[in-house]
């Protein structure tokens, strides 16, 4: 039977943080996930809130707390990371993930989950509402997510903190998947969305217990797919001559996997600034013909 998204837990979530570089030092201040229930015409029905105050184990940058408007004497008895990252963990886990920009926040949750020696969870889906508007929505001149949310009709009160960014923001999915047409199951939503969701059990890629995919075959096995996105992208074109003819050496659920997962992963999305163009600020853009 065809599982309906709808049916999935669906937890859009967003962080705070001291700066922009989660592998150059900085960290979360701040971790808010809201739960959305939705029925099957798409519509909200019910929201449960996790919102946690950490401590970053380091002062905040002044410009962090202009945006944020979170202090030091704010996050002072805060729990560090270590302390919540189970509890982070259980609320993201086995979920359809929604985030405006889902790989910054991504990003610095991962690292911090690194420090405490533990893997990103296994999800249903991820969805980055950022580009998935760009695409549904080609009439505005801005998409940050309070441009998004006013166009929708979407409320977004005390912006920048955490967890009324995160109901916001998946607010704004379901708006979105309503009214430019979602399909109602779940594989049917991750490919309309251009979402990360499992690969295919096709043997050649899979998810293993850190929460990221794999190759289980060919000459990077067992390497992570974004350590390797080149060789991804030679699996969407790669061809061999049989019986008198090329032929595509992957299954197309494969290929269209690998298309919607370098198409949402490696668009260089970070929220780096024009006098912010450092290594680490953007990655790989996919080929034209992803």
């Amino acid at each position: 039977m065809t599982m309906r998204w709808t049916d999935c837990r669906i937890v859009a979530f967003d962080t705070e943080t001291t700066g922009l570089r989660p592998f150059e030092g900085d960290r979360v201040i701040e971790f808010g996930a809201v739960e959305l229930m939705v029925n099957a015409e798409m519509h909200v029905t019910g929201v449960k809130h996790h919102q946690l105050m950490i401590n970053p184990e380091m002062p905040i940058p002044r410009e962090a707390s202009r945006v944020s408007n979170i202090t030091d004497d704010m996050v002072v008895d805060a729990p560090v990371f270590a302390k919540v990252a189970d509890q982070i963990r259980a609320v993201l886990e086995d979920a359809i993930l929604i985030a405006h920009n889902f790989s910054f926040d991504m990003a610095f949750l991962r690292s911090e989950m690194k420090r405490c020696g533990l893997h990103w969870p296994k999800t249903r889906a991820e969805v980055d509402t950022l580009p998935l508007a760009k695409r549904q929505i080609t009439d505005m001149r801005s998409y940050k997510l309070e441009a998004v949310a006013t166009k929708l009709g979407v409320p977004l009160d005390n912006a920048h903190r955490a967890s009324h960014d995160a109901e916001c923001c998946g607010r704004v999915f379901v708006e979105i998947a309503r009214h430019y047409g979602s399909p109602p199951e779940l594989e049917g939503m991750v490919d309309w969305a251009v979402a990360v969701g499992l690969p295919p059990e096709t043997g050649h890629l899979e998810v293993g217990e850190e929460g990221v995919a794999r190759f289980m075959t060919g000459p990077y096995r067992g390497e992570t797919v974004e350590a390797r996105p080149d060789y991804l992208q030679w699996m969407v074109i790669a061809v061999e001559r049989k019986n008198g003819g090329w032929h595509t050496i992957y299954p197309d659920s494969v290929r269209q996997w690998a298309k919607r997962w370098l198409r949402a992963r490696t668009a260089g999305r970070g929220r780096g600034s024009p006098r912010s163009q450092g290594p680490t600020d953007w990655t790989l853009d996919p080929p034209t013909w992803v």
